[in-house]
């Protein structure tokens, strides 16, 4: 049977059947020593990418960016709200409908839930959710799933620490969601109690067979995993600062606790301070490999939409 990918648009993972995820799975390790060796290849030659980032991003911006660039297409865009004509008064609608305009497929980033969906309904070019608030963020974690497969060998199976923010972090919701397609997975779920997953995401993962616990402390939990997800305390999602303040540095990965145990340890970036510096040479350290992974991931997203879909 030849595999395909079903889906025109990718706005939440939840979207998503298993064969979708293991079809970009197989494009980006296809697509990886192109990424590797800096090579060119001309799969979108002549293509161009829109990039809408009303919100600020530095790794999901630029890899998208070299993604396109390696596949032999062009980019253009914008890096936040001020630098477009929103900040003049323009809709997001009529912003999306000139940018259709000139584009193959759009990548959208924006601080409200719903942005890319919305644009989604009103443009005819493939869009990619680049991350909606503290909603989903389906592109980071495809490469999250590449890069657990790729360290480990297999997703089925596996035991997977969530830890830090899990109310606001669009990165455990899109991953937790993803996991239930898999077999056999254990999911903790690691926050202080003002940070627990949201319902909603506990309520998705309820109708399905995986199995997850909420836990307070890493030292109870660390000898039974296989990944430890970290993420950092997002001091733009709270209204208050003193309440910010209160939570920093909740939970903090350093290299003698790791010591002896068989695990990875990932995290999407920017790390403040929940991984200490020390781990970075050490086995465990696989966040920047993560990263690196971004790209002949989505260069497998932006090869399978866009030559899916032509204009």
């Amino acid at each position: 049977m030849i595999k395909i990918f079903r889906l025109k648009n990718i706005i939440s993972i939840k979207d998503f059947e298993r064969e979708d995820i293991e079809y970009i799975l197989d494009e980006a390790s296809k697509l990886e020593d192109i990424a590797q060796s800096r090579d060119i290849s001309e799969e979108l030659k002549g293509k161009i990418l829109g990039l809408m980032f009303f919100e600020p991003s530095t790794r999901t911006r630029i890899s998208f960016e070299t993604a396109m660039k390696r596949l032999s297409g062009g980019c253009i865009g914008f890096t936040s709200s001020g630098s477009s004509s929103v900040s003049k008064g323009e809709s997001i609608a009529d912003t999306a409908k000139m940018f259709e305009g000139y584009s193959d497929a759009l990548v959208i980033r924006h601080e409200l839930e719903g942005v890319s969906k919305f644009i989604s309904d009103i443009v005819d070019v493939p869009v990619i959710n680049a991350g909606d608030g503290a909603g989903q963020h389906p592109t980071q974690t495809l490469l999250d799933l590449y890069t657990i497969k790729k360290e480990i060998g297999q997703i089925d199976g596996l035991k997977i620490a969530l830890i830090g923010d899990l109310k606001f972090g669009r990165t455990v919701h899109s991953l937790s969601n993803a996991l239930c397609l898999f077999d056999n997975v254990k999911i903790y779920l690691v926050s202080p109690p003002e940070l627990r997953m949201p319902q909603e995401v506990l309520h998705d993962l309820d109708k399905t067979s995986i199995e997850y616990e909420e836990v307070d402390n890493i030292e109870d939990i660390i000898d039974d995993v296989n990944v430890l997800y970290v993420t950092r305390i997002q001091k733009e999602r709270f209204a208050d600062i003193n309440d910010y303040l209160q939570i920093k540095g909740a939970y903090i990965i350093n290299r003698k606790m790791l010591e002896g145990k068989d695990l990875i340890v990932m995290h999407p970036l920017p790390r403040i301070d929940e991984i200490d510096g020390d781990v970075d040479d050490t086995k465990y350290n696989k966040y920047f490999t993560q990263a690196a992974n971004a790209v002949p991931v989505r260069m497998a997203i932006l090869k399978t939409l866009i030559k899916n879909n032509p204009k």
